[in-house]
């Protein structure tokens, strides 16, 4: 497969197309369909909101975990058979969550197995791909792969909510479940570890591009690339962690509780349904232009605008919702969108351009513990604070701070530097 530099489409648009579609499953399943599910699911088996949330909890911690055993093995073997792996777990668990009755069960099902299944297809596993096979034009390749998590929102939501309310829970579960296999299983055959591997260039560059000027950003990366163990070491990993673990809380809190909070306020569940849809459509078109920004621009400044704005956007979604202005709540949701568009694609740039490509996969695993603890009590704190004082508006007040800080950490946090580990 050696590139001679004749005009053909380099795989790795290949490799896009597939971590669209395997970013809409697994974040749309994950995150988008599981406000819809949380009245119906209540109601008829007695929990509490603080209850149901828990397995959120619960799936953040598991996550972080699966992150470091799949970050390495990503590095090692690609994504193929971890995909297909992940798939399998995935389809099987949403099926069988058409038979739950407990709460042990729901924690186990949805809290740990379909947390596994995710976590084996979704972003860490794309994008660590991504980040291999493009350096010039990373921003853009990651971007519009992450318009797949968006697009979650535009379609799962609104579908998972006419499911429910037309089939029941228990059948909107299966249907999901078939729909999964449906899309994972080819996407997964797509997958390729790195360009390398085939003898391709990242970005498609032909061997005299490479060799040349064009080459030098990926040649320079891929040399100075820090092992897991270098970058553990650095004061820059760990400031990292905890901005963009900060910047996440928002859209994991507000993913889970936008449907309750708004029909706890008087709006219809369509209504507060397409809220969601209102936030994810400028979320998925805003990334290939934040992707455009960062190829051309230090990504750290862009970071800390989207983080801010998200913060800023909720502060003013919940004064809209004491107002009961449906069109500013809406309104407030459009630009929560556009902070949003910028989240994932500027954090893969900026773990990349600080550690290289050579073993982002066991960095980016190693962070995962770290950055998803601090989110994993979140949903359940903001349930509890829910269901103890009956309004959300104080936690969520918090959150929207906790967004604005983690614009600041992201600005001020310091590329890494080698001299540290040679003087050692």
């Amino acid at each position: 497969m050696r590139d001679t530099g004749q005009n053909k489409l380099f795989f790795g648009y290949y490799l896009v197309g597939a971590a669209f579609l395997a970013q809409f499953v697994a974040i749309g399943i994950y995150s988008y369909v599981l406000g819809s599910f949380m009245m119906p699911m209540i109601q008829e088996l007695g929990w509490t909101r603080a209850e149901f949330s828990l397995t959120r909890t619960i799936g953040q911690l598991v996550m972080a975990f699966v992150g470091v055993f799949v970050g390495v093995r990503v590095d090692r073997f690609g994504g193929r058979p971890i995909m297909l792996w992940g798939a399998t777990v995935l389809c099987m668990t949403l099926i069988a969550h058409s038979f739950i009755h407990s709460l042990l069960l729901w924690w186990l099902l949805n809290g740990v197995l379909l947390t596994v299944g995710c976590a084996m297809v979704g972003n860490l596993v794309v994008n660590v791909t991504l980040s291999k096979w493009f350096v010039v034009n990373r921003g853009k390749a990651i971007a519009f792969a992450a318009m797949g998590i968006s697009f979650g929102g535009v379609v799962m939501t609104p579908l998972a909510t006419v499911l429910i309310d037309e089939l029941g829970w228990r059948a909107a579960w299966i249907w999901l479940g078939v729909g999964t296999a449906v899309i994972l299983y080819p996407v997964a055959l797509f997958m390729r570890r790195a360009p390398e591997d085939y003898g391709l260039n990242p970005d498609g560059l032909t061997d005299v591009q490479f060799s040349t000027g064009a080459g030098a950003r990926a040649r320079l990366e891929y040399a100075n690339a820090f092992t897991r163990r270098e970058a553990l070491r650095s004061v820059s990993f760990y400031a990292l962690v905890i901005a963009f673990g900060f910047f996440s809380i928002n859209i994991v809190v507000l993913l889970l509780q936008t449907v309750p909070y708004l029909t706890d306020n008087g709006f219809s569940r369509n209504e507060a349904a397409f809220a969601m849809f209102i936030a994810s459509v400028p979320a998925m078109i805003s990334k290939p232009l934040w992707g455009y920004l960062i190829d051309l621009t230090p990504a750290k400044p862009l970071a800390a605008i989207s983080a801010s704005l998200t913060g800023l956007a909720l502060f003013a979604i919940v004064f809209a919702v004491q107002s009961h202005e449906l069109l500013w709540i809406y309104l407030a949701f459009v630009v929560l969108g556009l902070g949003w568009g910028g989240m994932i694609p500027m954090q893969e740039v900026i773990w990349a351009s600080f550690f290289g490509r050579r073993h982002i996969g066991a960095i980016r695993g190693a962070g995962m513990p770290f950055a998803l603890t601090l989110g994993a009590l979140a949903p359940w704190l903001v349930s509890l604070y829910r269901d103890d004082v009956g309004a959300y508006d104080g936690a969520l007040l918090v959150v929207a701070g906790l967004n604005v800080i983690s614009g600041v950490l992201i600005f001020l946090v310091p590329p890494p530097r080698r001299q540290v580990f040679e003087q050692a």
